[in-house]
């Protein structure tokens, strides 16, 4: 086992003096850099920064070790891996200043972003879901064969989260090619490593995922660099993860307003004597490859590097704040070209609906790949992909681990690397096990970086099947509180399969919502080709004069059935279809038309969406209602099994009695 104490022992092997001498300008630059930003927070120039001074090797040492199209996936950092990459400085301190030739146009901070120009993913504050992202890169490579490796960083602290032990075992049930590499540096921010973990190392934990585990001294970058090189070619030959642990340390704070109070003294001392700078200059220098005039011509060249970089980023002027521009980012662009129904039709269940509508989609997007728990020869508990692997096969069609999160963040992976994803939540109400990849990663990627998250993810979601608690919440608000997710949510067959087929044409992270109870329980003459329906658009199912009901899902039929038993009631019966972005437009009108609004969801109904409809129509038809805005919803309590308790529990009969409440004002 490495530790503090173990001396670092160089081995040049075969390598040239040019590899030693472009891996030692390689650890130089971030050091450099490093040095100059400490002055720079001190002037108060920057608001923040996360040192990795003490872990340079680990991450130069990696970058150079891999081919420039093959994606790394850093953390807080790893500067090396960006600087060794190639990154302009200009940009990378415009990016640190919150200026617009950064990469997130000032909306996020230090190495929070990613770029596909030098195939590096940027993390987010949450650390662990990076570990999912490369899964998913890695799964393209496989698909695609085009023999590539990837890299994820993980600290010793992140690898505690749920995150890390779904994305190992993921990637090694599925052989994909990741290097997971875990910057073992003693400490999660002021917390020691006996108190984050129990093993005494992390190559243990490969036992436990049946994958190869290294451990190597992430100090030593003449090892890390070898080390990894070697793995990398034996992975694009051989494609399947490997566990590798950096035995390191960092010399300065979590960041650099936390100081060092919490280590002891004399293990900075150990390993400043562990230097990965100071140690490889020493080694070059004894070689006689490199001489002291080299160096100095080597840090000129940095700083004057340094100095120009600092120069244009100070020169760029910060842009004023644009309300349009920052809402129009929200979403990849997406030019939707609507094909209408044609052709003969055949009676379809939902069900059978959206069957259709995913070989329909798997047929025109071969990029396309199916991921949930128990879809490929079973089926699916529902039987919805039951002959999907017969016709696409079980590399496009895949079941998966119980590993929500991770497979959520294979899916945005898969869209990183060009690929579309639909990942299918077994129930709605196991997306909180994924809920994280959702509403921080899928959701913000686009706004932040530019990066589109080509995702769908199917919830079967919702009560009238008596099953209780966890099988049949409604919990669509919780997306449509979400910026950047769409959200949809059908009511009938032939709406489920045309919604379904533009969510997988939209580029868009769409959570797409599909009621249990109507999944065999309603059926609806249906287009048998390919056809879409537009995102956004709401549907008015019946017109009238004296009421608009606005519901979406099954409150459709629930409404349908009170209408029919009540033929005297005159009523706009609006389906929303989308509940993000929804057809405000359609509501207004129909409300200003009637004068009176009611809005029924299954969901419960505090912090429902009818709240947000609710004042949408209060804010703009005041002046044409003719009583308050009414909404109908479920009780605020779970969702009981027994099957009485269920109906007391859901809207329907308090629906009908708010309804003619309404009309009688």
């Amino acid at each position: 086992m490495i530790t503090a104490e173990t001396a670092i022992r160089y081995d040049r092997k075969k390598y040239k003096d040019e590899t030693l001498i472009s891996l030692y300008k390689g650890i130089l630059k971030p050091r450099m850099i490093e040095e100059k930003m400490l002055v720079l927070l001190r002037q108060g120039r920057i608001a923040k920064w996360f040192s990795g001074i003490g872990q340079e090797a680990g991450s130069v040492g990696a970058a150079m070790a891999l081919d420039r199209e093959e994606y790394i996936l850093p953390m807080h950092r790893n500067l090396g891996v960006f600087t060794s990459r190639g990154i302009p400085l200009n940009r990378l301190f415009c990016q640190f200043q919150g200026k617009p030739s950064g990469f997130t146009k000032g909306r996020d901070r230090s190495f929070h972003f990613g770029t596909q120009e030098y195939k590096i993913i940027g993390m987010i504050s949450h650390l662990g879901p990076q570990l999912g992202l490369a899964d998913g890169i890695a799964l393209g490579n496989l698909l695609k064969q085009n023999n590539k490796a990837t890299l994820v960083y993980s600290g010793d602290g992140g690898a505690s989260e749920g995150d890390f032990h779904e994305a190992l075992n993921v990637a090694a049930v599925w052989d994909l090619p990741v290097i997971f590499a875990i910057e073992n540096n003693g400490y999660g921010l002021s917390t020691p490593s006996n108190e984050q973990f129990r093993c005494k190392q992390f190559i243990d934990k490969g036992i436990g995922y049946g994958m190869e585990a290294v451990q190597v001294d992430g100090n030593n970058i003449l090892e890390v660099y070898d080390t990894v090189k070697r793995i990398a070619e034996s992975m694009r030959k051989n494609p399947k993860p490997v566990l590798l642990e950096l035995i390191t340390f960092r010399m300065r704070g979590h960041e650099e307003a936390s100081g060092t109070k919490y280590v002891p003294k004399e293990l900075l001392e150990i390993w400043g004597k562990k230097d990965p700078l100071n140690n490889y200059e020493k080694f070059l220098l004894k070689e006689g490859v490199l001489d002291e005039k080299m160096i100095e011509e080597f840090r000129t060249e940095i700083k004057e590097e340094i100095e120009q970089g600092l120069e244009l980023a100070y020169a760029e002027t910060l842009p004023p704040p644009d309300t349009e521009k920052e809402l129009a980012d929200m979403y990849a662009p997406f030019d939707f070209k609507e094909i209408k129904p044609s052709g003969s039709k055949t009676n379809k269940r939902m069900i059978d609906a959206i069957s259709d509508g995913l070989k329909l989609a798997m047929r025109k997007h071969e990029n396309l790949v199916l991921m949930g728990q128990d879809i490929a020869e079973y089926g699916g508990v529902f039987k919805i992909t039951e002959g999907f692997v017969e016709e696409f096969g079980k590399k496009r069609v895949r079941n998966t681990p119980l590993c929500e999160s991770a497979i959520v963040g294979s899916a945005f992976g898969l869209s990183i690397n060009g690929m579309k994803a639909m990942m299918e939540m077994q129930f709605a109400d196991f997306v909180t096990e994924g809920f994280n990849q959702i509403v921080n990663n899928l959701a913000k990627s686009h706004y932040r970086w530019g990066q589109n998250a080509d995702v769908v993810v199917r919830m079967p979601t919702g009560a009238a099947v008596a099953a209780g608690p966890f099988h049949s919440q409604s919990n669509e608000a919780w997306f449509t509180h979400t910026p950047g997710l769409k959200v949809v949510y059908p009511a009938f067959p032939s709406d489920a399969k045309g919604l379904l087929l533009s969510s997988f044409e939209d580029p868009n992270p769409v959570m797409f919502f599909e009621q249990k109870a109507l999944y065999r329980s309603i059926t609806e003459d249906v287009a048998d080709d390919y056809f879409n329906v537009p995102i956004g658009k709401a549907k008015l199912v019946s017109e009238g004069e004296s009421v608009s009901i606005i519901t979406y899902g099954i409150g459709v039929h629930w409404a349908m059935e009170i209408l029919d038993k009540n033929p005297e009631i005159s009523a706009d019966l609006l389906d929303l279809r989308t509940l993000l972005p929804y057809d405000k437009q359609a509501i207004l009108d129909s409300v200003n038309k009637t004068g009176k609004a009611i809005i029924l969801h299954e969901d419960t109904l505090i912090g429902g969406f009818g709240g947000e409809l609710a004042a949408v129509i209060t804010e703009n038809c005041f002046e044409n209602l003719d009583a308050p805005v009414m909404r109908s919803a479920s009780l605020d309590t779970p969702v009981p099994m027994n099957a009485d308790l269920e109906w007391n529990f859901l809207p329907k009969a308090r629906f009908e009695k708010q309804l003619m409440q309404l009309i009688n004002y």
